[in-house]
């Protein structure tokens, strides 16, 4: 991938002429009747623009919000950037001071536990207080998908957040048709589960309009409905803490005992609690979280880095609106991108409120890929075909676009975006903001032909077009 330095962002001007030569006619008539297509593609060395198609429409960006999140973390809080979470001692309490790292494991917290104890601390007579003052409001953004909530890519954004607020389970349907499916929860996870869906056929599973639902309980209690069509493998789930000040707080209790701690007093949460730090974790660094947050598209490293942004920029706890409103100001402030007209709900791009337009999303991206240099994002975003969530999308995993094209993606309900940059065969770099929306393919029959999705046959059409034509 050929980078150009020194290029000003000011010289991206979307009045250039478009090309004459590059008009992707052919893929967009692969899209489905009804749907929205926002298009850009712009050479960078010269900063004229090689197509445009409707630019100026707010558009839903889905997970490529991700982008303006990853730059704002980047400017605003370094790359020496790390969640800490610290243990203190106030008298015979101690307090859990938990800052929303969203990689704070089990295993981190029966090593801290490891290090309180070589520090004399065998029997707590006091209290424990979970302290989560780093972030204030709504764990779940407006807009987020309310039949979600209780899977995993909806995990609320959290200051006190563990395993990444996330549980494994399985549910297996191997039983014959019309019994109810057997779902196994791990010993150790300090949740209830339970599965009322029944076994079914394919055919039955058509016929009955039947599928498998997930309803959430307080207490983090679950339980599954509807159906699923009979198989040799149980299916894997992952279910979204609902409740996580109690999931922390069972958890705490247990790891407690495996190390041979003993709580006389209770775990409670208390915000306004403070004492003497004794034990001090940190997370990794923030390229390394960013790189899992571009590359596999997580969502809670997102939403608690802008709550995070929202914390530090504001001084006051953050919150999904602070740290949206964060976002927008610090990368106006250090690049001069003005993303007043954006609507932004959250930090990962999952709220179904996010909006913004395809010319602003393509300042974002033309600005990360000329400061690479002192960024360094453009290596964190999936390659087609090799990493990431590009590395088994069909449409532009195989040779031309194999390893040529570098972007992040983003899907939502009808939506299917790409952002980043597409190398020719000549070596040239083109930058490219894919936002497809209404995207609601008419549903083909069980006994229509196996062909390629219309989504996958206008990728594969636009990105092979873009490759060979220059």
């Amino acid at each position: 991938m050929k980078k150009i330095t020194g290029f000003l962002l000011a010289s991206l001007a979307f009045s250039h002429p478009v090309w004459a030569d590059f008009t992707p006619r052919t893929a967009i008539e692969a899209l489905p009747q009804g749907h929205d297509l926002a298009l850009i593609i712009t050479d960078p060395a010269s900063g004229k623009t090689v197509f445009s198609q409707r630019a100026e429409q707010l558009q839903a960006p889905a997970s490529t919000q991700k982008l303006l999140t990853a730059l704002a973390a980047k400017l605003y809080l370094g790359n020496d950037f790390r969640f800490t979470t610290r243990v203190e001692q106030q008298g015979q309490d101690l307090i859990f001071r938990f800052s929303g790292d969203p990689t704070l494991s089990r295993n981190d917290l029966a090593a801290i536990l490891k290090q309180l104890k070589t520090k004399g601390i065998r029997r707590i007579t006091g209290n424990i207080y979970l302290n989560g003052s780093q972030f204030t409001g709504y764990e779940q953004a407006p807009g987020w998908p309310w039949d979600s909530l209780g899977v995993c890519y909806s995990a609320p954004s959290s200051s006190i957040t563990l395993e990444h607020n996330c549980v494994q389970a399985a549910l297996y349907s191997d039983q014959s048709l019309g019994q109810i499916t057997r779902l196994h929860i791990p010993s150790h996870q300090p949740i209830t589960a339970t599965s009322l869906a029944k076994v079914v056929s394919k055919s039955q599973q058509q016929v009955e309009f039947c599928t498998l639902e997930l309803q959430t309980r307080p207490g983090n209690h679950y339980q599954l409905s509807g159906c699923l069509p009979q198989r040799d493998k149980p299916l894997p789930l992952n279910f979204a803490v609902v409740d996580t000040e109690a999931y922390v707080r069972s958890v705490l209790q247990l790891e407690l005992e495996r190390a041979g701690i003993s709580l006389k007093g209770d775990i409670i949460r208390n915000d306004t609690s403070h004492g003497e730090v004794l034990v001090t974790h940190h997370s990794e660094k923030l390229p390394a979280l960013l790189q899992v947050m571009l590359e596999d598209s997580d969502n809670l490293i997102a939403d608690n880095l802008a709550k995070t942004l929202g914390q530090r920029y504001y001084e006051q706890p953050g919150s999904f609106r602070n740290g949206t409103e964060a976002i927008k100001a610090i990368i106006g402030e250090h690049t001069g991108i003005d993303l007043s007209l954006a609507v932004l709900a959250d930090g990962s791009g999952l709220s179904r409120d996010n909006r913004i337009m395809a010319s602003d999303m393509m300042k974002v991206i033309t600005y990360i890929y000329q400061h690479d240099d002192n960024l360094g994002l453009m290596k964190d975003l999936p390659v087609a075909g090799l990493t990431g969530t590009l590395r088994y999308r069909q449409s532009v995993r195989q040779e031309p676009i194999k390893q040529h094209l570098a972007a992040k993606s983003g899907s939502l309900y009808g939506t299917f975006n790409l952002v980043g940059v597409m190398t020719s065969k000549s070596g040239k770099p083109f930058l490219v903001v894919q936002f497809v929306t209404n995207y609601l393919p008419p549903e083909k029959p069980d006994n229509a032909p196996a062909v390629d999705s219309e989504i996958t046959q206008f990728e594969r059409k636009l990105y092979t077009e873009l490759y060979n034509a220059f």
